[in-house]
């Protein structure tokens, strides 16, 4: 593996401690670094006003749970017989035990979502009814929670340098320390000292199509509903200077969704939401033009149960939403609401109304008859025939004999016919450099590497099963660990 650079001649910036991405592990680390004395600065990706990584456009909640016990039990259970250390996940605990109070202390007005115990994701585990899903204030959604976390950097006298991703860590030739980060700025770089140690809170890979082939089960591509400014740049940087790697294979996802090269992220069609029924018929089809899924399942962040065990749900590419002119007509395939989701709130792609926009982009195909619509997306004419006639059959009888599907069961029958492309999308992945209970990146035989930390997403403690609110509630509580233990270090010379 290339070596990085050594220490350079001259620093540009020099501070205690380097924070390398503006989410919500990124703003723990630096707010309890900085209120522990360190002078802290952070380098974020992306430029102003797209800031934020997946924090700002997830739902906005975060695990805070009731019982340290319940909460190893719980954990413990998600990760099934992909262990994780005990330390790890007793430090995971106490800290998810704390977020709430460490939100309040800093001025933050902690409230529990509604609806609960629904958020478990898996109530049958031991552990489960530790689990409470709370956001910022009185509102769920729209990004308040992040301005709450956003701003408590900005109350601070923490600089943040927008547009300057993190490309190397600078590691001491005989010691390994890392001594700071070499950032792109433009066409230039920049060299960064952290005296105290250096924190990675860059997010995951889910905008990297080459790591998604090699590390991603039953995905040749996918696309992702959140930043795409999470490319991978802390793995490759931390592997770099001698990192291990875990929990590569893991990530919240896939569903099914439309991506076109017009815009970077992707759009989640409403008659896929589990919980909307919408006028028409409709199914999903695989290229070899058969049904595969019961189109309007909830899984569990992607997952499904298959044969005792739970596995990706299986997206065989190309898949094709196939419909008809009932649902055509009765209003706009996606919800631009700017709840959440990359699209929603920062692209803020206008679709129509009525689609015909999109129908006039070539985002949705048409044909006066499902064996002419076949022809247009390229599937097999008779099967996509017989496939749709099974469906209508079905509807006819009430019960989808294939799949169980209960919802919307209406027959694909009002011409002309209607499809759209879709593609395996996800949120996040979970995978990245190891890290132990300190937030320390360790090597593959599990000693620390020097000043170096992580914190969220990269690297994520979630190794097979996890749970909504899981991802924030563990950028705070191991931000705020990662945060500590680099304060503390003592300054290099």
């Amino acid at each position: 593996m290339q070596y990085q650079p050594s220490q350079p001649e001259k620093w540009d910036i020099e501070t205690d401690v380097v924070v390398v991405g503006f989410g919500a592990a990124g703003v723990a680390a630096a707010v309890t670094a900085h209120d522990l004395g360190a002078e802290v600065v952070i380098l974020e990706k992306a430029p102003e006003g797209q800031e934020g990584g997946n924090t700002r456009v997830a739902g906005q909640g975060y695990l805070n749970t009731s019982s340290v016990d319940k909460a190893i039990a719980y954990l413990t259970a998600l990760c099934g017989d992909y262990t994780v250390p005990e330390a790890m996940v007793k430090v995971w605990a106490e800290e998810m035990c704390q977020n709430n109070a460490w939100l309040e202390s800093l001025g933050g007005d902690p409230q529990e979502h509604q609806h609960q115990p629904v958020g478990i994701e898996f109530p049958e585990l031991p552990g489960s009814d530790c689990v409470h899903k709370f956001h910022d204030g009185p509102t769920y959604g729209y990004s308040l929670t992040w301005k709450r976390f956003e701003s408590l950097v900005k109350q601070r006298p923490i600089p943040i340098f927008y547009e300057t991703p993190g490309r190397a860590l600078i590691q001491h030739d005989l010691t390994k320390e890392i001594l700071g980060v070499k950032a792109q700025q433009g066409d230039a770089f920049i060299y960064v000292k952290a005296r105290r140690g250096v924190v990675l809170t860059c997010g995951g890979f889910e905008n990297n199509q080459e790591m998604i082939r090699n590390y991603l089960p039953g995905v040749p591509y996918c696309y992702t509903s959140g930043t795409p400014y999470n490319e991978g740049d802390g793995i490759t940087m931390a592997m770099s200077v001698g990192a291990d790697l875990w929990h590569m294979n893991n990530y919240a996802g896939p569903s099914m969704a439309l991506k076109v090269p017009e815009v970077r992220t992707t759009f989640s069609m409403q008659s896929l939401h589990f919980s909307k029924i919408i006028p028409g018929g409709m199914i999903v089809v695989g290229p070899d033009a058969k049904r595969f899924t019961d189109e309007k399942y909830k899984t569990c962040h992607g997952k499904v149960p298959v044969n005792g065990r739970w596995m990706p749900l299986s997206t065989p590419c190309p898949m094709f939403l196939i419909f008809d002119h009932a649902m055509f007509s009765a209003g706009p395939l996606y919800d631009k609401n700017p709840s959440h989701g990359w699209t929603q709130i920062i692209e803020r792609y206008d679709w129509s109304e009525d689609n015909r926009a999109e129908l006039a982009k070539g985002w949705i195909k048409t044909a006066d008859t499902i064996s002419a619509l076949a022809s247009v997306v390229g599937l097999d004419p008779t099967t996509l025939d017989d496939t749709v006639s099974r469906w209508n059959h079905h509807c006819e009888a009430e019960h989808d004999a294939e799949f169980g599907r209960t919802l919307m069961l209406a027959p694909i029958v009002d011409a002309p016919f209607y499809a759209v492309e879709l593609s395996p999308s996800m949120l996040n992945t979970q995978g990245g450099p190891r890290r132990n209970e300190k937030g320390q990146i360790v090597r593959p035989n599990g000693t620390p590497i020097p000043r170096l930390y992580s914190a969220g997403e990269l690297g994520s403690i979630y190794s097979y099963l996890y749970q909504g609110t899981g991802n924030i509630g563990e950028c705070l509580a191991f931000g705020r660990v990662s945060g500590r233990h680099a304060a503390a270090e003592t300054p290099w010379q």
